[in-house]
């Protein structure tokens, strides 16, 4: 039996409720598009899994506001219902110097732990970002409602200018990441 492997792509379009970051000329939610169709594909590909996005075009919105837009993303995964949830996002802050990855869980109990360290330790070998950890938050709702193991991941800073370049030229590399993580963790279970 496949392995069922739901990818949220963080975010709306650009115009819309529930968008991204934005910052050095990219917005996050043309990243998350990316980086998650890339992921979809190369899990397609091998027999082990199956896959469905929450974004399958660019232009995509789901709800109708920030709330909606969440809940939407977690009903898909529920209604499925996924093995595993995975969502996608970039991370932003004020202060510039801020970079590298990290992964969120709802609890250090939960299921998507090791699936969160596993994809965190790939990310950080494969792309050469830093290792932020994996981070505990319950007030995530996209980890809160679900009801299979979820990881929330960071791939990198769009406000930090070398995590920047990395997020704008190499959104397939940090795909294959993820989907090394997956596998990885997934050959051990």
């Amino acid at each position: 039996m496949a392995i069922k492997i739901f990818i949220d792509q963080g975010h709306n379009p650009t115009g819309r409720h529930n968008a991204g970051a934005q910052s050095n000329g990219l917005f996050e939610q043309n990243i998350t598009y990316s980086v998650g169709i890339y992921l979809s594909q190369m899990l397609e590909k091998d027999s082990r899994f199956q896959v469905q996005v929450s974004r399958t075009s660019p232009d995509v919105a789901l709800g109708v506001n920030n709330e909606t837009s969440l809940a939407k993303r977690v009903l898909m995964a529920n209604a499925w219902p996924a093995d595993c949830f995975l969502s996608i996002h970039v991370n932003a802050s004020e202060n510039t110097s801020a970079n590298g990855t990290e992964c969120y869980v709802f609890s250090k109990n939960s299921n998507g732990y090791p699936i969160a360290e596993r994809i965190l330790d790939t990310i950080v070998l494969e792309m050469g970002t830093k290792r932020n950890g994996v981070l505990i938050n319950p007030s995530f709702y996209v980890l809160r409602n679900t009801s299979m193991p979820a990881v929330l991941i960071e791939l990198a800073y769009i406000t930090n200018s070398s995590d920047s370049i990395k997020l704008r030229d190499e959104q397939y590399q940090f795909a294959r990441a993820i989907f090394h993580g997956i596998e990885e963790f997934y050959s051990r279970t």
